[in-house]
């Protein structure tokens, strides 16, 4: 994909299909570590169409984060890491 020199891209049709893109729709482009993604802004979705897609959305992550048996209070120690400002006794 091309960037023309007004800075525009064609948004290819199977992408704007999946993300209910059509004209006037209003779309972001976010930073992230790996490039960026593209968000489309949809205010007006019914709440059946926010559900599939939020059902969706929670599908693909399965099985991304392995808490190898870890219980939530042991994940968050072990992602913050050790709190030397705590008192502990």
């Amino acid at each position: 994909m091309r960037v023309t020199t007004k800075g525009q891209v064609t948004i290819p049709k199977q992408i704007r299909d999946h993300l209910g893109i059509g004209p006037g729709s209003e779309v972001e482009f976010l930073a992230t570590n790996d490039g960026a993604r593209l968000v489309a802004v949809n205010e007006n979705l019914s709440e059946e169409e926010a559900s599939r897609r939020f059902r969706d959305t929670l599908a693909s992550m399965v099985g991304i984060l392995n808490l190898k048996d870890m219980t939530a209070d042991e994940y968050v120690e072990w992602l913050r890491g050790p709190r030397e400002d705590l008192d502990v006794d």
